[in-house]
């Protein structure tokens, strides 16, 4: 027989949960073929047997959260499932309850706990002195204190029985309830959150309390940008088979902010500042279970085409929910675009340990003052930059978030400072 372990996932993921048995027991299974799929933080991924032979039996449930190292299944090699334990106590030698019946007794009797004091019916222990105190005084032995840890009686006890009261005893602790869901008087549905909605949660809630979390804003005059991609987009896609987006624009603009102001590049470990040197950012996409964030990798060497290829392709893996921990992991900085589904204006929430994200939201069309005499209706965009205040100073960040602007108002400039 062989066990079926949860592999090793990722530096920072020590469980998961059991989302799916993709094979059941009696059933063949071939070496390297999926077992099951385990629900992590992060992405689903998918077990495979290292052994030929049958599923034995499943240790754990769907539903079930397991650690990195533990057993899920056993797998019987080139035979049948093993009988379940009942089965096998069933078909034991009946000559075996008679063996252990004819075994000598003096065994038994050598191995015996010596006898403890009788208790009288169904009273307390007590010594013969406590008794004959207690009946010349009219004293229950049910109602005398002892501090013996036995609960025996002794005379000592009944004579300081009715001058000392008896100590309380210590309530015993309520079991903290099982959380449950409130009462409604209307129809409502009820379902537990997945594993990675509950990750979701508890990170975000993590990062406002350990990060000094503040928020800068402007706006960005996207005009210059959206001539830009008009005049363009058609050749660019014919050249590069790839549409020409806003990200590309947004993620250079990053860059080249990040360069200038490096501390948003950095994390926090302890009491060391690690300021990162290489610009992997990360792009925040909605799956079907939650928000995740893969990440660009060293988007300061990939082009405006580059960039929205991997964009596109990482996009698409996460509608599929196909990202790989590779995908997810070791972000520098991070941009959300709230703007895809109508927000005007976001507070976006760092993604730890980053010290830095971007938020994008939807471009609208306002009017604004060119100059004292002058009002002209242009697509603008509100642009906010969420930062940790305990490495990031206020000059630092107002000067990242107009670095951004800037660049994005001049994409020639974009071009050269990207």
């Amino acid at each position: 027989m062989a066990e079926i372990i949860v592999p090793e996932l990722a530096e920072s993921i020590t469980e998961g949960t059991i989302a799916q048995w993709l094979k059941k027991p009696g059933e063949a299974i071939a070496k390297g073929e999926y077992i099951a799929e385990l629900e992590t933080d992060k992405v689903n991924i998918e077990i495979i047997s290292e052994h030929d032979g049958v599923v034995g039996s499943l240790l754990k449930e769907e539903g079930d959260t397991v650690q990195v190292g533990e057993a899920i299944a056993i797998i019987t090699e080139g035979g049948a499932a093993p009988a379940p334990a009942a089965a096998a106590v069933a078909e034991a030698p009946a000559a075996a309850p008679t063996a252990v019946a004819t075994a000598p007794a003096p065994a038994a009797v050598a191995v015996a706990a010596p006898a403890e004091p009788a208790k009288p019916g169904s009273g307390p222990i007590a010594s013969p002195a406590a008794r004959k105190l207690a009946r010349e005084k009219g004293i229950d032995l049910q109602a005398v204190a002892t501090p013996d840890p036995l609960g025996r009686v002794r005379a000592q006890d009944v004579a300081n029985a009715g001058t000392t009261p008896a100590p309380a005893a210590a309530p015993a602790p309520a079991a903290a309830p099982a959380p449950t869901a409130p009462a409604f008087e209307k129809p409502v549905e009820i379902e537990k959150m997945s594993r990675r909605r509950q990750t979701i949660a508890k990170r975000l809630v993590e990062a406002q309390h350990t990060a000094a979390m503040l928020t800068t804003f402007n706006e960005v005059d996207m005009s210059a940008i959206m001539d830009l991609r008009n005049r363009r987009k058609d050749s660019f896609a014919k050249k590069n088979d790839v549409k020409l987006g806003f990200m590309s624009f947004f993620t250079k603009a990053v860059v080249g902010a990040l360069k200038k102001y490096p501390l948003l590049n950095a994390e926090i470990h302890g009491d060391q500042l690690i300021v990162k040197k290489f610009y992997d950012i990360g792009i925040a996409v909605a799956a079907p279970d939650g928000l995740v964030v893969p990440v660009v990798r060293d988007a300061d060497k990939l082009g405006f085409a580059g960039i929205e290829k991997e964009i596109g392709r990482l996009a698409e893996k996460a509608r599929e929910n196909k990202l790989g921990l590779s995908d997810l992991t070791g972000g520098s900085f991070t941009i959300t675009n709230g703007g895809t589904f109508g927000s005007l204006m976001s507070t976006p929430i760092l993604n730890a340990p980053q010290v830095g994200i971007l938020g994008m939201h939807k471009t609208q069309y306002r009017p604004v003052a060119i100059d004292a005499n002058t009002m002209e209706i242009r697509p603008m965009m509100y642009i906010a930059l969420s930062y940790d205040h305990r490495i990031v100073d206020g000059k630092e960040a107002v000067g990242f978030l107009v670095a951004v602007k800037e660049m994005l108002e001049d994409p020639e400039q974009l071009l050269l400072e990207g």
